[in-house]
C-alpha cells in the first residue's frame, strides 16, 4: 500500500505571504528580538506570532518594542502562565484560523535551534510540493544535530524509532517541533480535543494528521542547541511521550478517521 508519507524535496518559486510563524516562548528575552528579526528579515514574508507564557523577564516587553517597529507583521498573545507547550501551539492555531490571510501555519522554536532560513524550504514543501504538512526532519538523512550531549541525542533518535514502531507512522522525526500546516489541515483536526501539551503534543499532531489522511512530507535540516536561555525539556515531558504514544495507538483501534487524502 502506498504511504502517504513522502520524503521527496520541493522546490519552487512562490509568493510567501500567506505565512504565519508561530513561536511559544517562556524567559526567551536573550532570544526573541533576534529570532524575530531573523524570521521579519527573510527574502519572502512570514509574519511572526509570539506566544508568552508570562516570562518573568520580561520577554513580552521586548516583543511589544518589535510589534512597534514592524506593525501588522508581529503579534502578540499574552497568557496568565506556564500552560504548557501543546496549548501555546493550539492557541496559536486558532488565532491563525481567524485571521483569514494565512494559509501556511509553523511551528518553530525561539532559541535557534531552529534556522529560520529553514521556513522557506517548509513552505515549498507545502506550496509547491503538495504536503499538508512539512517536517523538519533531524533524522532523515542520519543524525543531523549540532551540540546535544550524546545521551540526548540517543534518546530523541530512538524515541522516533520508537514512535514509528509503535504507531506505524513512516516518520523518521515524530517528536520535530518545526513543522509547516497547511489551513487545510489546522480545520480538519479536532483540536479541542488534543490530549498531551508536552513532548507528545508533537507527536499527537502528527499522528492525527497521518490518521487523516493528509499528506506529509520530510525535509531535512540541521538542529543546533541552543546557546542562550535554559532548555524546557525535562524527564517529566519525556514520559508523557513514552506513555502518550501507547495511549494514542490504543484510542486509534475504536476511533474512525475521517478521509482527507488527496483523490
Amino acid at each position: 500500500m502506498e504511504s502517504n508519507v513522502e520524503t521527496k524535496s520541493a522546490v519552487c518559486a512562490a509568493d510567501l505571504s500567506d505565512g504565519v510563524v508561530i513561536i511559544p516562548t517562556y524567559n526567551e528575552r536573550e532570544n526573541v528580538a533576534a529570532v524575530i528579526e531573523a524570521v521579519i528579515g527573510l527574502p519572502h514574508q512570514f509574519d511572526v506570532l509570539i506566544i508568552d507564557d508570562n516570562s518573568p523577564d520580561g520577554t513580552a516587553a521586548i516583543v511589544r518594542e518589535k510589534m512597534e517597529m514592524h506593525p501588522g507583521r508581529v503579534h502578540l498573545l499574552e497568557r496568565s502562565g506556564k500552560l504548557g507547550l501543546g496549548t501555546a501551539y493550539i492557541a496559536g492555531f486558532k488565532w491563525a484560523l481567524e485571521h483569514e490571510q494565512y494559509n501556511y501555519v509553523f511551528e518553530m522554536d525561539a532559541d535557534f535551534s531552529h534556522n529560520p532560513t529553514d521556513l522557506i524550504k517548509l513552505y515549498e514543501a507545502c506550496a509547491c510540493g503538495g504536503a499538508d504538512m512539512a517536517v523538519g526532519s533531524r533524522y532523515l538523512t542520519g543524525v543531523n544535530v549540532v551540540n546535544w550531549p550524546m545521551g540526548r541525542v540517543l534518546m530523541s533518535f530512538y524515541a522516533s524509532k520508537y514512535v514509528q514502531i509503535v504507531t506505524g507512522m513512516p516518520i523518521h522525526d515524530a517528536t520535530a517541533g518545526f513543522v509547516c500546516y497547511t489551513r487545510r489541515v489546522l480545520q480538519a483536526l479536532p483540536l479541542d480535543k488534543i490530549r498531551f501539551k508536552g513532548y507528545a503534543f508533537q507527536i499527537e499532531m502528527k499522528f492525527l494528521t497521518y490518521k487523516y489522511g493528509f499528506t506529509i512530507k520530510e525535509v531535512p535540516i540541521i538542529f543546533v542547541n541552543r546557546v542562550l536561555g535554559t532548555s524546557k525539556m525535562s524527564s517529566g515531558i519525556f514520559g508523557e511521550g513514552v506513555v502518550g504514544v501507547l495511549r494514542l495507538k490504543w484510542s486509534s483501534w475504536f476511533t474512525k478517521y475521517p478521509d482527507y487524502s488527496r483523490k
